[in-house]
């Protein structure tokens, strides 16, 4: 963006739709790379063009409300559309042992990710998005906490790239290991749902080791994302117990859009939804989170990404490495 501040009465007079028209063309151009190399994540694509974008162009003011607009209400409604991949009663059929597994991979990933990241000495809004996701759903429970506790454009689209990137070398990796070890095929496809950060990250590790174990890591995946509801009321419940009301108000216990992943949700599961609607739930998602990311990404210098250092690389690793053990020992212990 250019460095110019443009005064908030000019801007709000502004039309938005140069920048979300931006934001969707970039989008298009993600979802296209998608297509043509399928293990890319289109947020990835979308991150960089963003960054590409603004570091080698000076994006005119003009565009600042559209992005506005793409960086959080887009944001927001992604996450929402993202509840219609969730059917709760598939989640149920795993059974106990399992959703135990599961609990205990979101929450021994996040606070080990944390204790790291602390020790590393990575700020504490970098460490926990990138604990949050690399933990639970990968780019969309960052923009998801981000859309929580409101962080810096450069504290998202680095855990969102380390999230991606890392996640990404796991379609390889997690499948390789797993042929390493005796495993049963149902076995091995609960460990890559529980381990891997993306949904299609996990659609393409599932895919790699075959037999039924696709279908078997899809449903742990989406028992991981719906942690993403009670870790933001967590991280709710912390903001409003560390922050002095302002004028009587309290940062909100559980944001909105939070309640729409909730009711989607729901509808998913209790409402005759076809394949299609879920397929074009699918798309719609992935369009607005990667309109979002470009928009992030517009608002990064790659100056100040180089400030970081290599500790938050580090604390990725890490915390990719430890979600993969506490999945593997949880899977082994309980089946």
């Amino acid at each position: 963006m250019s460095s110019e501040v443009t005064p908030p009465e000019v801007a709000a007079r502004r039309s938005p739709w140069p920048g979300v028209a931006l934001a969707l063309a970039a989008a298009a151009v993600a979802l296209l790379g998608q297509r043509l190399l399928p293990a890319v994540s289109p947020l990835l694509v979308a991150i960089i063009l963003g960054v590409a974008l603004t570091n080698l162009w000076s994006i005119p003011d003009s565009f600042a409300p559209g992005m506005k607009v793409a960086a959080q209400r887009f944001l927001r409604l992604g996450i929402v559309v993202l509840g219609l991949q969730l059917a709760l009663g598939d989640i149920l059929a795993l059974g106990p042992r399992m959703i135990l597994v599961v609990l205990l991979i979101v929450g021994l990933g996040i606070g080990g990710t944390l204790v790291v990241g602390r020790a590393l000495r990575v700020p504490p809004m970098q460490r926990l998005l990138i604990a949050c996701g690399f933990s639970i759903c990968g780019a969309a429970a960052v923009a998801a906490v981000d859309g929580a506790v409101d962080a810096g454009e450069e504290d998202t689209a680095s855990a969102i790239g380390l999230v991606v990137v890392f996640g990404t070398a796991m379609i390889g990796i997690a499948p390789g290991v797993l042929s390493l070890l005796d495993l049963t095929n149902h076995q091995e496809g609960l460990i890559a749902g529980g381990s891997i950060h993306e949904v299609a990250q996990v659609v393409a590790a599932g895919g790699i080791i075959g037999g039924g174990a696709l279908a078997t890591a899809v449903v742990v995946k989406l028992a991981r994302v719906l942690m993403l509801a009670p870790v933001i009321l967590v991280i709710g419940l912390v903001r409003r117990r560390g922050s002095a009301p302002v004028e009587g108000t309290r940062p909100p216990l559980v944001p909105l859009f939070i309640v729409g992943f909730l009711v989607a949700a729901l509808a998913r599961t209790f409402l005759p939804l076809g394949p299609e609607v879920v397929h074009a739930g699918s798309i719609l998602h992935t369009v607005l989170l990667s309109a979002a990311m470009f928009a992030l990404g517009c608002g990064v210098r790659v100056s100040v990404l180089r400030k970081l250092g290599g500790r938050p690389v580090v604390l990725g690793a890490v915390s990719t490495a430890w979600v993969f053990v506490v999945a593997t020992t949880g899977v082994l212990l309980t089946s």
